[in-house]
């Protein structure tokens, strides 16, 4: 997540000082992604040594001020002109515990699956209502209507991605019962038992590296 193009975006609308910008940003987001002080004044004072933002005197608090400069307005335009990069997509906690998870000695994959969906439908239905809450708040109107409606989106976000991991959880479940299920006729992937449900063997009882088999190509 960008958080500098975010602090870029909130210092369009005016000069703010650091706990200012850090209060709306959570605003904002619904506080999805909290931020503490510390580390929304080290974003500032990069971004102040790459020209993007200046020092503007103090409020009347003696809270110092920062304002967008010429090429933070650059910057920011050219942010919300390009779409995200998907070519290395961010690593996913979920997905390489699964892809761990196949065939470690002694975890059955489909118990973590079975607690993980658990987790992803309450979550899911968490965020559904609170973006019933936060609908219920626009349809009141009020000063914070534009917080409202980010923090809208930002929660249309999160069920939408919830609603495709509980999907994918279901296809892992339903792919490992059916390698099961080939394993079991003896058919083309006959380690995919092995892989799902791996036996406990003792060390001595380990295969020799020299005659293990190579691990069968991943379902497509």
């Amino acid at each position: 997540m960008s958080i500098r193009h975010g602090l870029l975006a909130l210092l369009e609308h005016g000069p703010r000082y650091g706990s200012q910008l850090r209060t709306e940003f959570e605003s904002r987001t619904g506080a999805t992604w909290p931020l503490n002080v510390g580390q929304v004044y080290t974003t500032l004072n990069r971004m102040e040594r790459d020209g993007m933002v200046a020092q503007s005197g103090e409020d009347d608090a003696g809270h110092a001020l920062y304002v967008i400069t010429e090429a933070g307005h650059a910057e920011l335009k050219s942010w919300f002109a390009t779409p995200v990069d998907r070519s290395s997509p961010p690593r996913d906690e979920l997905a390489i515990k699964l892809a761990m998870a196949v065939g470690a000695p002694g975890v059955d994959i489909r118990t973590v699956i079975q607690s993980q969906r658990h987790h992803t439908v309450k979550a899911m239905q968490d965020y559904t209502r609170l973006k019933a809450q936060a609908l219920a708040a626009i349809e009141n109107g009020g000063s914070q209507e534009r917080d409202d409606v980010a923090w809208l989106l930002v929660l249309e976000q999160l069920i939408f991605q919830t609603e495709a991991e509980a999907r994918w959880l279901d296809h892992c479940e339903v792919r490992l019962i059916r390698l099961s299920a080939t394993a079991g006729r003896g058919a083309e992937h006959p380690t995919a038992a092995s892989l799902i449900s791996p036996p406990a063997q003792p060390a001595s009882a380990a295969r020799p590296a020299s005659s293990a088999q190579g691990r069968p190509a991943p379902p497509t």
